[in-house]
């Protein structure tokens, strides 16, 4: 039977790039895996065919030879034939060779190593979080914060290589320094770890008695962090270099402070702008007057309350809110008036309410007037209906 077209085989045009070439070639090897199709006696030829057209041309030389003479280029005797390292097709050992490119491609990462290059005896150390709570008025101000953090430091006895008496570590025997070993599981070619050295390609035979090895300890260390002016619930300040200390002399990881923002017992924040709820007293809010209402700085301010206010109306005070983070500029404080109805009456005051309200009139309580307008009409529709 001819073979396919290997652009075919993969579905790309002639002219596709390396990237196309592999983003296809990874579509069409999961498709066709036998592991996945025990169902379709098909699929492992699929399978074979799909990494013989890539094992082709992801070669520049053998796709470029493909491009002029097709498959010819590489059968025996063909225009290409012999030349320039090709084989006649991709056996067993091609097939292996291929699909590992894609296997460590997938996987690789979480096999936790570089596909060829082996790993570093040096690693780095992890990042750290903290949480810290700050209050509104810190928030306002900024403030500068000691921490403790427990985390891992470099060991001194051994100046973080995990080495006793200045020895140096090792290459692995197990696994060349490579910190993973392969094993061929029919066709895929499987990554491990390396058990003997735990990943790192060295090995310690002498470690250091205080660290045992890892270059490193455990320490709580103690931090002074600087809290910007504006900071709100969620903001991330990183310290660069003060996280974890890497494994054998590795570069230190940071620290990653993260800012909660306490409730305030008299403002509500909504970004750089603060919510105050005042209440304020029924003769008041009917005649008008002045108050004085407090401000995130510790400052008070006078507002006017105008005659006839009602619960729920807002009076802006421009730049009495929270500084920005970035940018600069400060937003505003927003006054809410409660309105509040008295309670423990006298009987004097009862009186004089009650006096009050047989003089009132439609025009002092236009809101509960114009509401039981509405109620009657409503009514007297049902009525009529």
């Amino acid at each position: 039977m001819a073979k396919r077209d290997y652009y075919e085989v993969l579905g790309v045009e002639k002219g596709a790039d390396a990237a196309e070439l592999k983003k296809a070639y990874r579509k069409k090897a999961m498709e066709f895996h036998p592991d996945r199709n025990k169902d379709n006696p098909d699929a492992e030829a699929k399978f074979k065919e799909v990494n013989e057209a890539y094992d082709t041309l992801k070669d520049a030389d053998k796709k470029a030879a493909y491009d002029r003479f097709g498959h010819a280029a590489f059968e025996q005797g063909g225009m290409g034939g012999g030349r320039g390292g090709f084989s006649g097709g991709a056996g067993q050992g091609d097939f292996a060779s291929a699909f590992s490119d894609v296997f460590d491609d997938l996987f690789g990462d979480f096999m936790g190593g570089q596909r060829g290059g082996g790993r570093s005896r040096a690693q780095r150390g992890s990042d750290l979080r903290y949480d810290m709570r700050v209050t509104l008025e810190e928030a306002y101000t900024g403030a500068q914060k000691t921490i403790n953090v427990p985390t891992s430091v470099a060991c001194t006895s051994c100046s973080g290589t995990g080495a006793a008496n200045g020895a140096e570590p090792q290459t692995c025997p197990s696994c060349s320094g490579m910190g993973k070993v392969r094993a061929q599981q029919g066709f895929f070619t499987v990554e491990r770890t390396c058990p003997a050295c735990g990943g790192l390609g060295q090995i310690i035979k002498d470690p250091c008695p205080d660290c045992h090895g890892a270059g490193r300890v455990e320490k709580e260390r103690s931090l002074s962090v600087n809290i910007p002016a504006g900071v709100e619930t969620g903001t991330r300040i990183r310290l660069a270099g003060e996280g974890e200390a890497g494994l054998r002399g590795g570069p230190t990881g940071d620290l990653y402070i993260f800012i909660e923002v306490r409730p305030h017992a008299i403002f509500e924040r909504e970004g750089v702008n603060l919510h105050c709820s005042v209440p304020v007293s029924m003769a008041t809010a009917a005649l008008g007057g002045d108050i004085e209402v407090p401000t995130i700085d510790g400052g008070r301010s006078r507002v006017k309350i105008p005659a006839g206010s009602q619960s729920g109306r807002q009076m802006r005070l421009r730049a009495k809110g929270m500084p920005a983070l970035r940018g600069g500029g400060q937003g505003d404080m927003f006054i809410e008036l409660a309105v509040e109805t008295p309670v423990n009456l006298t009987a004097k005051q009862k009186e004089l309410l009650q006096e009050f309200d047989k003089l009132g009139e439609d025009s002092n309580n236009p809101e509960s007037s114009s509401f039981f307008k509405k109620v009657k009409s409503f009514w007297d529709g049902m009525k009529h209906s």
